[in-house]
């Protein structure tokens, strides 16, 4: 039991260092929500899309990280498009809050072959604190330091960039997060300066041949953590059915690994969702894969939302690469 303690100890404390400024990305971004990864995103659609997200990882482990976000984006110009997402995070005594505020503006390469390129960009605000009230003697630490006091806090400032491809119905994205170095504290002498985090989103919705309210959608999500060159790749499906109104509903799986571990799973597990009315619910879960398994049930993500303010853009440049955008106001992405 000392030695999973040492070792949880180990991978919260490390996964903590990283966390700062880089909030946990499971599945939230498949739950009809790219705008989670990139700014880019921002305005496709041609709506108000609101997506509040819940996320507790490892349930069963006292202290496990948990995150609650709420994302809205919305086309503010015929080719632009604005967004606003505000988070609280938690990962044993450490918490954090901020919001990022993003922007992004569509132009078109091609009309006929549906080639549009998108460029993106977030203002980032973050407020990280250690919580040192909450530490207690330990039977290796007795005796908490007395020199600790007060709640240790820091905020930072800091920009993503993007920018993201379409060719009809395929899509890929770069992302840089927090593109400026950290300003490091003087109470903690191992934080890294160095937050940036890159992320590589790809994918393709293809139509049933024998059934045009279907739709397949296989994706890779890579990212890559610079400030020790950690990286991991998500490989995910999805299928989606449409009714005549254009509500729907989807199943889907992710399969995440270290990529130093190639196909050996770090989390594997079923997602669905249902659009019904412009009122979307999506339920994910992952299984834990590695040694923490036998102690915890897994990581849990629920995402309700609501589309509203539909409109036809003037450009084709905010529709979606849903096959089925066109006939229901690009509400899909």
């Amino acid at each position: 039991m000392k030695k999973f303690t040492l070792y949880l100890l180990l991978v919260v404390c490390s996964y903590a260092n990283a966390q700062e400024l880089n909030l946990p990305t499971w599945t939230q971004y498949l739950a009809d929500n790219d705008f989670v990864i990139s700014p880019t995103y921002a305005g496709i659609g041609d709506n108000l899309k609101v997506r509040a997200n819940g996320l507790t990882q490892w349930v069963g482990i006292k202290n496990a990280p948990d995150n609650q976000a709420l994302y809205a984006d919305l086309r503010i110009a015929n080719q632009s498009g604005a967004g606003i997402s505000l988070y609280n995070d938690s990962n044993g005594n450490t918490r954090q809050k901020g919001m990022k505020i993003s922007f992004a503006h569509h132009i078109i390469l091609d009309y006929k072959s549906k080639q549009y390129l998108s460029f993106g960009i977030s203002y980032n605000l973050n407020s990280f604190r250690i919580d040192i009230e909450n530490f207690e003697p330990t039977e290796d630490i007795p005796i908490v330091d007395p020199s600790i006091v007060d709640d240790r806090s820091m905020n930072n400032n800091n920009f993503d960039i993007g920018i993201l491809y379409r060719f009809n119905r395929f899509y890929a994205s770069f992302n840089a997060n927090n593109i400026l170095d950290k300003k490091t504290d003087e109470f903690s002498g191992f934080e890294p300066n160095k937050l940036q985090n890159y992320q590589l989103y790809s994918g393709y919705v293809f139509s049933s041949n024998k059934n045009k309210n279907v739709e397949f959608e296989p994706s890779v999500f890579y990212q890559l953590f610079s400030s020790d060159n950690r990286s991991a790749t998500d490989i995910n499906f999805k299928y989606r059915k449409y009714n005549r109104a254009g509500d729907y509903y989807w199943l889907g799986a992710s399969y995440r690994f270290l990529n130093d571990q190639v196909l050996k799973p770090l989390n594997i597990g079923p997602m669905a969702g249902i659009m019904k009315r412009n009122f979307y619910f999506a339920y994910s879960y992952q299984i834990t894969m590695n040694e923490l398994s036998g102690f915890n049930s897994g990581t849990h993500s629920v995402t309700i939302g609501i589309d509203f303010l539909q409109g036809l853009s003037n450009c084709a440049c905010t529709r979606g690469t849903s096959f089925r955008k066109h006939k229901y106001n690009g509400t899909n992405r």
